[in-house]
């Protein structure tokens, strides 16, 4: 089953640790990167590698700064089965090195500008990457637009890369908008029906919003139910409401009653 949710926590804030492990999200993101500032950067490292000793029972990813060897070393020492975010990815080959040092741990390419977008499916395609995702702050400022046609041109692009790579359909980026939970709403259903899957918060209000987007209603359940049951034969069937349904239907029937 793929997560929905996912809370990033600075890694200079280990009080919000335990609090984000407990608040229903369904990966915890300890971030060293952009939630830190760089005189707090050491600290935060060594606030992560501490909880990382004992870590709860909940997926856990750290967010490591572009080209720190040393904070991917950490964490590996650790032990923890946990996830690497590896920001300002542009190139495949990059990702050789740092594959080496993560010694196995699952890599999630961020991809933050023009460069990394045109070589999406490439970075989706490397053997150590398990995910990809955009960062929409960083690759808006470089592409120079906000705009609503422009985001929806970067997810697909990021949707057709993750798939044909055989991945899941990338989570949406954060939401930065705290207190916007109805424009948080908006663009969360605008990115389902997209194709993407699931969410990053920045804070924990934001989970209950990405879950209920992403929940499938009863209608799709009840639809996805009707589908698998008529194709259990294979071939063309027609359900009760005269819709015709083929095989082609079984793998979102199939993500509806498994998200």
């Amino acid at each position: 089953m793929n997560p929905l949710t996912a809370l990033y926590v600075p890694g200079d804030r280990p009080d919000r640790f335990d609090k984000a492990a407990a608040s229903g999200a369904d990966v915890v993101i300890l971030d060293l990167e952009d939630a830190v500032a760089d005189r707090s950067k050491g600290r935060a490292l060594q606030n992560v590698v501490a909880w990382l000793a004992s870590p709860p029972p909940v997926a856990i990813q750290v967010r490591v700064n572009a080209g720190a060897a040393h904070e991917i070393r950490a964490i590996r020492e650790t032990g923890a089965q946990v996830g690497l975010r590896i920001p300002k990815v542009d190139e495949a080959r990059k990702l050789d090195a740092i594959a080496y040092l993560a010694d196995g741990l699952p890599l999630t390419a961020l991809i933050e500008s023009a460069r990394g977008l045109e070589a999406a499916a490439a970075i989706a395609a490397h053997p150590a990457v398990h995910e990809i995702a955009l960062g929409e702050a960083d690759l808006a400022s470089d592409l120079g637009s906000t705009d609503d046609l422009v985001r929806d041109h970067t997810r697909m692009r990021l949707l057709v890369a993750a798939r044909s790579a055989g991945l899941a359909a990338p989570m949406l980026s954060a939401y930065p908008a705290i207190q916007d939970l109805d424009g948080l709403r908006a663009d969360t259903e605008r990115g389902r029906a997209l194709g993407l899957r699931g969410r990053v918060a920045v804070h924990p209000k934001q989970i209950p919003v990405i879950r209920s987007v992403f929940a499938p209603s009863e209608e799709e359940r009840a639809w996805a139910r009707a589908v698998i049951e008529a194709l259990e034969q294979g071939g063309v069937a027609t359900l009760p409401d005269g819709q015709m349904v083929d095989p082609a239907m079984l793998g979102r029937a199939h993500r509806l009653l498994n998200p």
